[in-house]
């Protein structure tokens, strides 16, 4: 048999070899990276002191708990999935949160680093106190009715008296345009602020919603949320040119163990309610937050004040930051990215 034969048999035989070694699930290694979006307001950010992650690393009752992030006593550096958070980049560990805090993002990156062969670059689009109501409102949506913003512009005046109504109007949408700029400046610039990836074509596969709290306030927020979240994402694959973009929902939890109720209740109910419209099929996933709650933070938070140094062994913040707990964090960022890769599996069907 001459080499030009063999060679022809063997070839094929070793690709076939390495394909069965691939870790199962995971995709095929190409020539692209995978990009995530992670938007929403405070708790997107992140909320939970890297001071309680460290303590809990090492802790004796948590330390598996964080095991998977940990190698040799330091939190693992990913080398093949990176994060930009507005100034920041590099790639993933803890602290990519509001300054001096990590948030969900780091489990929720972690899943998706392991599923794919490929990179993987999450982009954090979030800023504290902004509702989907107001800032970000999507173009769909249009401006709410003139007499609202006719009130809006009277109670601005009270503080402001020089407020127009192009400043009440210039809110509206603020956040969503700012978020569409932030993945535009990544998609042009990615292999500047990635140099690993330079040669790589990006490729949107994801977004990752983590917001709710602020829509609980007001007249028509609550009640108009289903709607505004529904035209979100219908917006978001539009502008972004992916029209079937998996889009994972984590709803608002902040209610902890007790019972949702009021406009905590009507924003939840709102984002859960993305599960059964027939368009979203398949492409959209929301999961309840508050069945993953840390039940240790939870106990201890009516007396942090009273013992403040066993509050910071198990939290960080307050109710509406999820506690600032590491722990449900990290769950929460488990349910993201095991809801992300059910929605990327089936679309491989």
């Amino acid at each position: 048999m001459s080499k030009s034969s063999l060679a022809t048999l063997i070839i094929p035989a070793l690709a076939i070899l390495a394909m069965a070694a691939m870790p199962a699930g995971a995709q095929a290694a190409d020539d692209t990276v995978k990009l995530f979006v992670m938007a929403g307001q405070s708790n997107a950010e992140g909320k939970a002191k890297t001071d309680l992650w460290d303590y809990q690393a090492e802790a004796p009752d948590t330390k598996d708990f964080f095991a998977h992030f940990r190698k040799d006593g330091k939190w693992i550096v990913r080398d093949d999935v990176f994060i930009k958070f507005l100034g920041r980049h590099g790639n993933l560990t803890v602290g990519y949160g509001s300054p001096g805090c990590t948030s969900s993002e780091l489990e929720f990156g972690f899943i998706l680093g392991d599923y794919y062969q490929e990179p993987v670059i999450v982009i954090k689009t979030a800023w504290g106190g902004h509702s989907l109501y107001q800032k970000f409102r999507s173009p769909s949506a249009g401006m709410p009715a003139e007499d609202r913003l006719e009130k809006e512009l009277e109670n601005a005046r009270k503080k402001n008296p020089k407020a127009t109504m192009e400043d009440i109007k210039a809110q509206y949408g603020i956040s969503y345009r700012n978020m569409m700029s932030e993945i535009k400046d990544l998609q042009e610039n990615y292999a500047t602020l990635f140099p690993a990836m330079k040669g790589k074509k990006l490729e949107i596969a994801g977004f990752y919603w983590f917001q709710g709290f602020n829509d609980k306030f007001g007249e028509y927020a609550p009640k108009e949320y289903e709607q505004n979240m529904k035209l979100f994402i219908q917006d978001v694959r539009k502008d972004l040119n992916v029209p079937n973009l998996p889009f994972v929902i984590a709803a608002i939890g902040t209610n902890m163990s007790k019972e949702p109720s009021g406009a905590n209740k009507e924003v939840m109910d709102a984002q859960l309610a993305m599960n059964d419209v027939p368009e979203f099929k398949g492409t959209v996933k929301a999961f309840r937050t508050d069945l993953l709650v840390d039940k240790k933070a939870e106990a201890a938070y009516p007396t942090w004040k009273q013992n403040f140094e066993e509050w910071k062994k198990v939290g960080s913040g307050r109710p509406y930051h999820y506690l600032g707990s590491a722990i449900w964090y990290t769950r929460i960022g488990k349910a993201a990215g095991n809801a992300m890769v059910e929605l990327l599996k089936s679309q491989k069907k």
